[in-house]
């Protein structure tokens, strides 16, 4: 069993705040790229630019709690350009992991089954 966790956060972006949003996004993707052991960083934007899908994946939850002290720094900037809808994650984060998210009400899928490559 790996270590590994990932997660998938909806947004809903504000309105009259996209380019704000886009903003954000390239300043947070540039800041995560520094991370080591974030192994996954991916940000999808719905056709009517009104929601974005966020894939986050990280080698342990150690790699996350240090990726939520960088998401410290934006999360006011964030924060003011969209609201979170829903956050599912997926794997074992640890209970630290695991308070870090609480604000996100997420919602947890324990492994049943299958494989990575």
């Amino acid at each position: 069993m790996s270590d590994s966790f990932y997660f998938v956060l909806e947004v809903s972006i504000l309105p009259g705040q996209l380019e704000n949003f886009r903003a954000v996004s390239r300043d947070l993707i540039a800041a995560m790229q520094l991370e080591s052991g974030t192994l996954n960083y991916e940000w999808n934007l719905s056709h009517d630019e009104n929601s974005c899908h966020i894939y986050e994946r990280y080698r342990d939850s150690a790699a996350f709690m240090a990726h939520a002290q960088t998401f410290g720094k934006f999360a006011e900037r964030f924060l003011e350009t969209c609201y979170p809808v829903c956050i599912d994650v997926y794997g074992s984060p640890s209970e630290e992991a695991q308070a870090a998210l609480a604000g996100f009400h997420p919602t947890y899928y324990s492994p049943l089954g299958g494989f990575s490559r």
